[in-house]
This record gives structure tokens, C-alpha cells and sequence, in this order.
């Protein structure tokens, strides 16, 4: 199907990160975003706002973030693709409905500019500290999609590509992207209507009788009806049965529970979408995502420029996560680096997965900046002199961790 031609502000643009995503949804074909305003996030909703009309969609600044993401699962229940828009501190009001949405299995789309934290943390500065929240933020299992956009070229892209996953596993979908990418200005792309492949949402077609809102096609994903069209909907967050209606039943539970998780695990291989470079040769592979990417490219740059042999790889899908590439790369290489702006999150992931087999060292940022490149540098030297297998995760100390513990800055005990 292709997009909407009224959604779609075709051309060449100079733009941030921001205001591509919120251009990005309008060509998805959302036609409703509910939000609270928040920094460092609000010209997403700001651009989506001033140009929704002519699209037919509308933006409402509702009373706070929990209402937020209580009025984008109607809104979806109702029969538009839905977003909500936030940072940090709006994200940890949002988690229970989350769940609920979740639960409903529920299509929309997350977008997370994260910024510094914990609590209202630095909310003008980056951060990466929300990924786990992302993934594990409501309670019970279950299981959402989630991605990191590099550029605003990709926050335009990827917001389009998060609606698409988002119909097509009838699940919510976080792009979890950051301040830095938030508010850099590039250029941004946007092609024509007719060159932008969008997702339908499958609706039911049979008749009202045999309609239920939750009984699964053999791909796991149920069809979805419009409140009012005349089917008989039953919603309730409670585990429930095909029909919806609340049930107790432990092997139930596990029945429904089970597909939650298996419709994405299941398809994961379809889903998961990486960027590689350099990793065939390597013996020392750099896992990021984000702006902490990019930095990483000089100072991949940089240690190559010393001769070593250093690969790349991006996640642009970071949930659900790339076990299978890292357990084989973990044969071939001798270690693994991972820069992240919090203090290790996705590391633990990439480390579970080398299952003994590399090392694994993380380079941490607290937050409100970006690394330095030669601190990634000065890690993959670090990571290439080990030659034993170090257990766990090694926390390399960059230059600002050792002048603040080491230096004249030392905590008062």
C-alpha cells in the first residue's frame, strides 16, 4: 500500500531529528498523536501539529503522560494509527498503560527522545539510559519492537518503518531515539507518496458472528476490528480469552502469555535490521546505537589508523535483540566494546550472548554529553593487551571517570 499523498511532504529539507519523525508519521499514515509537551522532545509533536490539518489528523496536548498513552490505545481501538511523543521522565508515567496497550495487543508507536536522568535528570542534554525501561518497563511478559535512529534522516525513515512493524505485529513499536539526533539538522529526504511502502492494518472481514478480536491467524497476529463498526469488542487488560473475556485458567495464561512473546520472537529474524561494516576480519568488534554510533565511527577510525582490525555494528533494532549474530561473532573475535550513554544496559546483552567465548568492555557516559572518541579508542587498545578471558563485564574508566574519582574532583568521602 502506499502512502497517503496528503501526509507526505515530499522534497528536500534541512530539518532535525525532531521535526523528521514528526514528518515521518504524518507519511506513515498516523492521523492522531496525544502528548504532554517535554523536553527534549516537543518540536516532534510541534511539527506534527502545525501540519496535521491537511491531512486530516489531529494533535492533542493532553492533561499528562499517563492520559497520553490512555488516549493513543483508544485512538488505535478507534480505527487510526496512533503515536505518543516524550522523554525520560514522561516515559516512566507512560509504563503502565504501555503494558495495558501491551496486553490489548495494541498498535503504536513510542517515539523516546532520551535525555539525561535520573528524574528530571539534565532535560536539555542526551542520554541513553532508558533502553531496559524499553523492553522490561510495565510488568508481566511481554514483548515490544524497538528502534535507534542515527540521523534525521533515519527519524524520518525508521518513524515510517516503526508504523509498518507496528500493523504488522499488532504491537507497540519504541523508537527510542536521543537529544543529540533530536536536535541535529541535516538534510532529510522525502520522496514521493508512491515510492513510500506503508502497512495497512488488517481488519476482520467475515461475518459479525465469527469475529473475535484476539484469535490469532498462523502468523500469531490476530485482526483488529473498529470500536462501532458492529462487531462485539471486549477490551480488558485482564488475561484473557479470544473473545476478550477474562479468564483465570492457568494453562490459559500461559497459551495467551506465550503468543505475546512468540509473535515477535518467532519473527525476530524478519524484524531485526543491523549495519555492519568490517566485522569479517576483525578482532575487536564495536556495538552501539544512536549517537553513541556515530562517535564511535572516529574512533573505530582512529584505532584503524594504529593498524588494529576493528568492525562495526550498529543496532538499529535493539529489541528484540541480535543473539544469534553475537554468539557467532563471539567465535571469531577476541572482544567486544560497547559505548553507551548510561552506565552498561544493552552491554548485558551482548554479553549474555558471548556465552564465555570474547571479552566484553563497556565504555560508559553518565549522560548530558557524548564520548569522546579516543576514549573508544583507548578501549579497543585496552580490549586487544587482554589476553585472558575476563569474566563479566569490564567497565573501561575513561579520562572523565579518572579525573572525577582520581583527580581533583575526588568525592568527598
Amino acid at each position: 500500500m502506499k502512502a497517503d499523498p496528503k501526509g507526505v511532504l515530499t522534497g528536500t529539507h534541512y530539518i532535525d531529528g525532531d521535526v523528521a519523525s514528526g514528518y515521518g508519521a504524518l507519511a506513515a499514515g498516523c492521523r492522531f498523536i496525544a502528548g504532554y509537551p517535554i523536553t527534549p522532545s516537543t518540536e516532534a509533536a510541534e511539527a506534527f501539529a502545525r501540519v496535521a490539518p491537511r491531512a486530516g489528523a489531529i494533535f492533542i496536548q493532553m492533561e499528562d503522560e499517563l492520559a497520553s498513552m490512555a488516549a493513543v490505545v483508544g485512538g488505535a481501538w478507534a480505527g487510526v494509527k496512533t503515536m505518543t511523543i516524550t522523554s525520560g521522565p514522561g516515559y516512566s508515567l507512560m509504563q503502565e498503560n504501555i503494558g495495558f496497550g501491551a496486553s490489548l495487543e495494541t498498535p503504536f508507536v513510542l517515539l523516546n527522545i532520551q535525555r539525561g536522568g535520573p528524574s528530571t535528570g539534565v532535560p536539555t542534554k542526551t542520554g541513553q539510559a532508558d533502553m531496559m525501561q524499553s523492553r522490561w518497563g510495565s510488568h508481566g511478559d511481554y514483548e515490544v519492537i524497538a528502534i535507534s535512529p542515527d540521523s534525521p534522516q533515519e527519524m524520518f525513515d525508521y518513524t515510517v518503518k516503526a508504523f509498518n512493524l507496528a500493523e504488522k505485529y499488532r504491537c507497540p513499536v519504541m523508537i527510542m531515539s536521543d537529544e543529540c539526533v533530536g536536535h541535529m539538522t541535516e538534510k532529510v529526504v522525502i520522496p514521493p507518496a508512491d515510492q513510500l511502502e506503508v502497512e495497512p492494518r488488517r481488519y476482520y472481514s467475515g461475518p459479525p458472528e465469527g469475529y473475535q478480536p484476539y484469535k490469532p491467524d498462523p502468523d500469531l497476529v490476530p485482526k483488529m476490528a473498529k470500536a462501532g463498526d458492529g462487531l462485539k469488542l471486549y477490551i480488558s487488560g485482564l488475561v484473557h480469552d479470544e473473545r476478550g473475556y477474562p479468564v483465570a485458567a492457568e494453562e490459559f495464561k500461559t497459551i495467551y502469555v506465550r503468543r505475546l512473546v512468540d509473535k515477535i520472537r518467532l519473527n525476530k529474524n524478519k524484524i531485526i535490521e543491523l549495519k555492519e561494516e568490517g566485522v569479517d576480519n576483525a578482532d575487536i568488534v564495536v556495538v552501539s546505537y544512536g549517537i553513541s554510533s556515530r562517535v564511535a565511527v572516529k574512533g573505530v577510525e582512529m584505532a584503524r589508523e594504529k593498524g588494529y582490525k576493528v568492525g562495526t555494528l550498529r543496532l538499529v533494532t535493539v529489541w528484540p535483540f541480535p543473539d544469534e549474530r553475537i554468539q557467532e561473532l563471539s567465535s571469531k573475535v577476541k572482544a567486544f566494546v560497547v559505548p553507551e550513554i548510561n552506565y552498561g544496559q544493552v552491554v548485558y546483552d551482548v554479553a549474555r550472548c558471548t556465552h564465555g567465548k570474547a571479552n566484553v568492555v563497556l565504555v560508559p557516559h553518565g549522560g548530558a554529553g557524548v564520548h569522546n572518541p579516543k576514549d573508544i579508542t583507548d578501549a579497543i587498545e585496552y580490549a586487544l593487551k587482554q589476553e585472558k578471558r575476563i569474566e563479566g563485564v569490564v567497565e573501561f574508566k575513561t579520562r572523565l571517570e579518572k579525573l572525577v574519582f582520581e583527580g581533583g574532583m575526588k568525592l568527598k568521602e
